[in-house]
């Protein structure tokens, strides 16, 4: 059987439809009642939506209508222009972190505070990495006493060379029957007769000399025509300049120093063969004299030259000294202060200086510039020696210094040679004993002593086998004995602390 189907006629609704829309109502009208807040979201959002469908399509319709004019407005739009790009600066880069420093803790402060080295100041630097462990007042010029002989030594073997040697000259005159005897700076000729020694080992002989003056001359004059006088000449430098004020008058006298001329024998002692013995007031008349009477005259036939004698003749003999090397070897040591002098002014006359002891600072600033690569400031030199208490040397200045030497750099190796080693040679073998015999034989340094300032320089061979480089200065009106023992008691510190050493 055939379902039955509606019919309704277009534009009428189904009467059975309208019979059940009051029954969805009531549904729709319980549901609100039980979710109201339900209800108002969901209008809301479906608000929402036909708003938006609206906007669509009246923004469709108003594109549509616009098309038409569209094409007249295009040209009068003007095209904005291109916009610059500004590159932004580069960011700054950060510095780069440190590297970490070694933390140190042994400290020598409490013997570096020790009274009886008045004002101490010193610098102590690794030699292997060039740090600094130690520094108190580095950078302040100071009296370094006979330390400064280090520095003439490196002064002279830049400008002369290890293998220099002073030479003492004799030539014919301009007048019939004299001589000329001109001095070069070597305090080392002796007076003593052959198969003698004196201070200066291997020294050249005034009697030598005086030998071949005689057969050069006999070679060329006759019987009738004998050497009848000597003119004694010294003036490499002026022989004026031959004292610094600063220096006390009992040095040459007591027998450290004498007075500084380019011509002299045995350092002008009165004993060649003693360190220290009483100097002349006349080294140029003295050796002049010695040598009159090698040749059979009297001292009267001696008579000193005013000024350089260059109305001169044939060289008629020479003798030279041992080389500079070789006299490095006696002057540190033994802390000689005539032969630093000697190489001081010879080394002031060949760098193209006058000699003079007011030459001095710019000849060492310059030389240990430009051949060691240091640093002079603070550096001032009134003398070869030391002895002037106006002399100064930084000590961070002298201990760089000795890190050259401790490596034997650019010709240095005969200075650290020639060094005093604690306990055991040179002006330093007396010294080091009770607690600071710990060092003996680990310290190779120059001492350095005058009324006002005691001073120690070199290398320290410490316990942990660092090699550092070391310059200790106490200056002020000192007990010497005191003063020295002090050096020895920070010096041992050192040793022992080594790389641990602390700056505190």
């Amino acid at each position: 059987m055939t379902e039955p189907t509606d019919s309704v006629e277009p534009g009428h609704e189904s009467p059975e439809r309208e019979t059940q829309q009051p029954t969805r109502l009531a549904g729709v009208v319980a549901s609100v009642r039980r979710h109201p807040r339900a209800l108002l979201y969901s209008g809301l959002a479906l608000v929402f939506v036909l708003l938006g469908t609206g906007a669509v399509f009246a923004g469709a319709a108003v594109g549509a209508s616009g098309s038409a004019s569209s094409a007249t407005r295009v040209a009068d739009v003007v095209p904005s222009p291109t916009p610059t790009v500004t590159t932004p600066p580069p960011r700054p880069t950060p510095d780069p972190v440190p590297p970490a420093t070694a933390l140190r803790t042994c400290s020598v402060s409490g013997a570096a505070a020790n009274r009886a080295l008045g004002t101490f100041s010193g610098t102590v630097i690794n030699t292997a990495t060039g740090e600094v462990l130690f520094d108190r007042g580095g950078t302040t010029g100071v009296a370094p006493a006979s330390v400064l002989k280090t520095l003439t030594a490196a002064t002279g073997l830049s400008v002369l060379g290890a293998d220099y040697r002073f030479s003492t000259t004799v030539y014919q005159g301009s007048a019939p029957g004299i001589v000329v005897l001109v001095g070069g700076g070597d305090a080392t000729l002796s007076a003593l007769p052959p198969g003698q020694e004196s201070v200066y080992r291997g020294a050249p002989k005034i009697s030598t000399l005086a030998d071949q003056v005689k057969a050069a001359w006999a070679s060329s004059h006759g019987a009738d025509d004998p050497i009848t006088s000597v003119i004694a000449d010294a003036n490499l430098w002026n022989p004026a300049d031959a004292w610094d004020p600063t220096w006390p008058a009992n040095e040459r006298t007591l027998g450290f120093q004498p007075l500084v001329t380019a011509l002299m024998v045995d350092g002008d002692r009165a004993n060649p063969a003693a360190q220290n013995s009483p100097r002349s007031t006349d080294p140029i008349v003295h050796a002049g004299a010695v040598f009159a009477e090698a040749l059979g005259l009297p001292s009267s036939a001696v008579t000193k030259a005013g000024s350089a004698v260059t109305d001169r003749g044939a060289q008629l003999g020479q003798v030279q000294s041992q080389p500079l090397s070789a006299l490095i070897g006696k002057m540190l040591p033994d802390s000689d202060n005539t032969l630093a002098e000697m190489v001081a002014r010879v080394s002031s006359t060949a760098s193209g200086s006058d000699g003079s002891a007011a030459s001095l600072t710019g000849v060492y600033q310059a030389t240990l510039a430009k051949a060691y690569g240091l640093s002079a400031t603070g550096l001032v030199v009134k003398d070869g020696s030391g002895e002037s208490n106006q002399d100064a040397i930084p000590p961070t200045m002298e201990a760089n210094f000795m890190v050259q030497v401790g490596a034997g750099a650019k010709g240095l190796k005969v200075i650290y040679d020639s060094l005093p080693v604690s306990g055991q040679t040179g002006t330093l073998k007396t010294r080091f004993t009770g607690a600071n015999a710990a060092a003996r034989g680990a310290v190779n340094a120059k001492t350095g002593s005058i009324a006002t300032a005691y001073a120690l320089a070199g290398i320290i061979h410490a316990k942990d086998g660092t090699a550092l480089a070391f310059a200790f200065f106490a200056e002020g009106r000192l007990s010497g004995a005191s003063a020295m023992a002090g050096l020895d008691t920070v010096t041992t510190a050192v040793f022992g602390c080594g790389n641990n050493l602390s700056n505190n």
